[in-house]
């Protein structure tokens, strides 16, 4: 029989293990407080006097940690980071395909499933409680799959509003009556959609252009979150349905649209968000291309006289070994047995064609101004820039700019969010120099670590609580 005095130990052990694993889940942005930050703010350069490469291993150790506290300490005073007044703030996150639960699922998957949820809403919370973003971007794949059923989607979306971003179902809800079969769960009248594509797209009547949105619902949001399509969302265009594309837009809106800022000013810039799985084909719907494509043509027509940042969840075209993923389009067996009507269609792809990702950048960014694209699908991650010359109207992606190009253009990759990824989240700064009168893109990446940092934090508070109630009452 275990002695009190062993509880005790084992009660103290246990205590001061669950307070730093959950002091460093609720702190793990200060380990790295020049990426956790915009890239003008305060704290971003906070303890950044010497490089560390040149001290010893011991003053290595010193020097992070004095980093650490001292940002912890910066981070606790103030309310909110100052940074220069007019910069554009934008969280992106890679990736989170939630997983959905079902009548079979097992009670450890439907535990890992839950503690995923909660995982990705810490990082969520916890940046957002720091940063205090003005746009939360979601870069497509918000879910694991595609083909679920509506009411599916529905509950992951659901999840994936409160759980993950810690928003209000109210809106969610009001859809969901709205929008229901005979037993009232979620169903979209995706017959009743495609109607109303096909008139608007008969008339060329889409709507695609907003101005100076920043929040799509004040009374509920202080920032403006766009979630992209992913091929995990809607599928490739070999799969895109109408069901697919209807559910999509009637919960988290638009796939394809601009937004424009300071429009006729120096400082005007945009927002494109592009759904690049319906850039190519052969595709299930052709009429869906056909309307991506009609969308691009509108957004260059605007001759728009400002700074772009490019949305969209599949990565552009370059060359293998640049990032992780190299250049695969995928088609259906001319005899594909199971769903013969997908014959010859494309069904999966890492990069968007060359091609296509030359037209697509030479009507996106058409007027030289500094731009950017962030993009997810490849979850390591990667950097690249696109170097253009103008005698052949082509894109060469590089690692670094090319000597010779007439325009440069960095892509970045945003690592994906999920714990065998470390939990990433990625920061964009916009900063407009007055002396040149333009706009100027930095990215950062933000890790937490794997998942089970976060488990560790939980279980350890857990049995911290049961070890001294087990003190108690010996």
């Amino acid at each position: 029989m275990l002695s009190k005095q062993t509880v005790r130990k084992a009660a103290i052990v246990s205590t001061l293990l669950a307070i730093v694993s959950n002091v460093f889940i609720f702190t793990f942005p200060s380990i790295h407080p020049t990426r956790c930050s915009w890239h003008c703010s305060s704290s971003s350069t906070t303890g950044e006097t010497v490089a560390p490469e040149a001290l010893a291993l011991w003053e290595k150790a010193l020097f992070y940690a004095k980093r650490y506290v001292s940002d912890v300490v910066y981070q606790t005073l103030q309310a909110e980071e100052a940074t220069d007044e007019g910069d554009i703030h934008m969280m992106a996150f890679g990736d989170p395909q939630i997983k959905g639960i079902w009548p079979n699922t097992p009670y450890r998957s439907r535990l890992d499933i839950f503690g995923n949820d909660h995982f990705l809403g810490h990082i969520y919370s916890t940046m957002s409680k720091r940063l205090h973003p003005d746009y939360v971007v979601v870069m497509g794949d918000l879910f694991s799959s595609q083909w679920i059923g509506d009411s599916e989607f529905y509950n992951r979306t659901r999840r994936y509003v409160s759980r993950l971003f810690h928003r209000d179902t109210t809106p969610l809800e009001a859809i969901q009556r709205e929008n229901h079969d005979e037993d009232g769960l979620y169903k979209v009248d995706w017959d009743a959609w495609g109607k109303q594509f096909e008139r608007e797209a008969q008339n060329n009547t889409f709507q695609f252009g907003f101005q100076d949105i920043h929040s799509w619902d004040p009374q509920r949001d202080e920032f403006l979150m766009v979630n992209l399509t992913g091929n995990h969302d809607v599928g490739y265009s070999g799969d895109a349905t109408y069901q697919h594309l209807a559910r999509f837009q009637q919960i988290f809106g638009k796939d394809n649209y601009w937004i424009e800022y300071n429009a006729g000013t120096d400082k005007a810039w945009r927002i494109v968000v592009l759904n690049d799985l319906l850039l190519e084909g052969p595709a299930l719907q052709p009429e869906f291309v056909q309307y991506t494509w009609e969308f691009l043509y509108q957004l260059f027509e605007r001759n728009f006289d400002g700074s772009t940042v490019l949305l969209t969840h599949i990565p552009f075209h370059k060359e293998e070994g640049l990032c992780y993923d190299g250049p695969e389009l995928r088609y259906y067996p001319e005899v594909f047995e199971r769903e013969p009507y997908k014959a010859n269609l494309l069904r999966s792809q890492n990069h968007i064609s060359e091609e296509v990702t030359n037209k697509v950048f030479n009507l996106v960014f058409s007027n030289d101004k500094p731009g950017i694209v962030l993009v997810g699908h490849d979850h390591e991650g990667c950097e690249v820039v696109y170097n253009r010359f103008n005698d052949q109207g082509e894109w060469v992606a590089a690692k670094d700019t090319v000597e010779g190009a007439d325009y440069h253009l960095k892509e970045v990759t945003v690592r994906s969010m999920m714990g065998e990824f470390n939990g990433n989240t990625g920061l964009l700064t916009g900063h407009f120099n007055t002396n040149q009168k333009q706009w100027e893109w930095t990215f950062t990446l933000c890790p937490f670590a794997i998942q089970h940092a976060w488990w560790f934090a939980k279980a350890a508070a857990l049995v911290a609580g049961f070890v001294w109630s087990l003190y108690i009452v010996l």
